[in-house]
């Protein structure tokens, strides 16, 4: 049996470095040895190529998020990314599966190296990566395309500098407190804050403009936090609905990949017509924002009125243990093997 030659790109330049290699060594361990022959190719928090030796190793012992023994093997001669695509290029590669979240990696840059290369890759392309990675361009889409969302507004870092007493006031008044505030161009709850009131905005600003020089500010929806995952290409499918009940104040970062007191519940416990509703919708933001291979939609259910408005779309969604974009198939009938077959071969199917 001849197997297939997978790339598994992973780590990268975003804050999100430390999630891609936990999913990462979730993916490496679901793809069967007696059908692909795996290749790791680590990047570094400054953008360098591990492409021997054990990149993944040389990573882990960087970063926080591991404990591993000194003796770690060599990672070889990393390259910069000018010459990646050298090494990608060669007929030794079949397919691509990037397990980068984040900035430089999730939002269409390493999308377009590996189209210059010439090679099939799981996920999204440059546009629907692109605009999905971007919350702003994303919901001017989705808004488009009739999906509903809760009120936001969008600032620039000079407009915050040059009119912060203006725009705090703009935001009061519009929004109100507790918003949230979220740097347009991250993911995992990174430079995420939920601000109580108008003293605590300044410094939540502030922390999200150290992420990117433009940031959403979200008004809070009182509801249910509920998940659903898209698999396909243009016949795309949902899975069934999860629901997250936070710990904390919100579904932050730690809450997301460091402690495990927020409680996930799979499936959600939904009227079969909400579980419709918001399947239909997350298979329409997929198409409206270009997607293929993956996506983790997420949703609230507000109390009260009962809308589902849509709060986010992630095209390279986590795959560690206790992420929802897994865990999700798996509960819909598709085990975390199958699951990471079906994107290989949906990312073969969109190249042939």
């Amino acid at each position: 049996m001849v197997k297939t030659r997978v790339v598994v790109l992973f780590g990268g330049q975003s804050g999100e470095h430390d999630v891609s290699l936990r999913s990462a060594q979730t993916v490496i361990g679901a793809l069967d040895p007696e059908r692909f022959d795996v290749r790791q190719v680590g990047i570094t928090r400054d953008g360098r190529w591990l492409t021997s030796g054990d990149p993944m190793r040389a990573l882990a012992s960087a970063s926080a998020f591991f404990s591993i023994a000194p003796e770690t093997e060599a990672a070889g001669e990393p390259l910069p990314p000018e010459s990646a695509m050298t090494v990608l290029s060669g007929e030794a590669v079949d397919v691509v599966f990037p397990v980068l979240h984040g900035p430089m990696g999730e939002d269409g840059t390493v999308q377009g190296l590996l189209e210059l290369s010439g090679l099939p890759y799981v996920g999204s392309g440059v546009l629907g990566s692109a605009v999905a990675m971007d919350k702003a361009m994303a919901k001017h889409v989705l808004a488009q395309a009739g999906i509903a969302q809760a009120p936001w507004r969008l600032v620039t870092r000079r407009e915050w500098g040059s009119e912060p007493e203006t725009i705090a006031s703009a935001i009061g008044a519009s929004l109100g407190y507790p918003c949230f505030v979220k740097p347009a161009n991250m993911g995992s709850s990174v430079g995420v804050s939920k601000v109580p009131g108008r003293d605590e905005l300044a410094n939540a600003m502030a922390l999200a403009f150290h992420h990117d020089r433009r940031v959403v500010v979200e008004r809070n929806v009182s509801g249910r936090e509920l998940e659903i995952s898209v698999l396909g290409n243009d016949e795309p499918i949902a899975s069934v609905a999860g629901e997250i009940v936070p710990a904390g104040e919100f579904y932050s970062y730690e809450a997301k990949y460091v402690d495990d007191d927020s409680e996930l519940i799979i499936p959600a416990e939904l009227p079969s017509e909400i579980l419709a509703e918001m399947q239909s919708i997350a298979v329409r933001a997929f198409v409206a924002l270009d997607l293929a291979g993956l996506a983790r939609i997420d949703f609230f259910l507000e109390h009260g009125t009962g809308r589902l408005l849509l709060n986010e779309v992630n095209t390279i969604p986590g795959f560690t243990s206790i992420s929802m974009f897994p865990m999700l198939w798996a509960a819909s009938g598709l085990p975390l093997r199958e699951l990471v077959e079906r994107l290989i071969e949906l990312a073969l199917e969109r190249a042939g």
